[in-house]
C-alpha cells in the first residue's frame, strides 16, 4: 500500500471515523431511538445525522481550503464542529 501516501493525519482521520462508527453502534444497541423530524422535514436517526455531518464537513473543508488556503485550515475545524452541533440539534 505504498501508493497511498499514508500519513499520521490520514491514519488519525480514519481511526476517528472508525471510533465514531463503533460508538454509534454501541449507542444504537444500548439506547435505541425512534427517528425524529427536524428542519429538513425528513426522519433522521443518530446515524443519519452523523452521515450528514461528515458529508457537510467534507464540503466545508474543501471550500475553506479553496477560498482561504491551507494556512488557516484549523479554523475550518471550528466551523465543522459548530456545523456538527447544529446538525445534531436541529436536523
Amino acid at each position: 500500500m505504498a501508493w497511498m501516501a499514508w500519513t499520521w493525519p490520514t491514519a488519525i482521520f480514519f481511526m476517528v471515523i472508525a471510533a465514531l462508527l463503533a460508538l454509534f453502534t454501541v449507542l444504537a444497541v444500548k439506547f435505541p431511538e425512534t427517528p425524529r423530524r427536524g428542519i429538513l422535514q425528513i426522519e433522521t436517526t443518530r446515524g443519519d445525522r452523523l452521515f450528514i455531518t461528515l458529508l457537510g464537513s467534507a464540503f466545508i473543508n474543501l471550500a475553506w481550503l479553496g477560498i482561504m488556503g491551507p494556512d488557516s485550515q484549523p479554523w475550518a475545524m471550528a466551523v465543522c464542529l459548530a456545523y456538527a452541533a447544529a446538525v445534531f440539534r436541529w436536523v
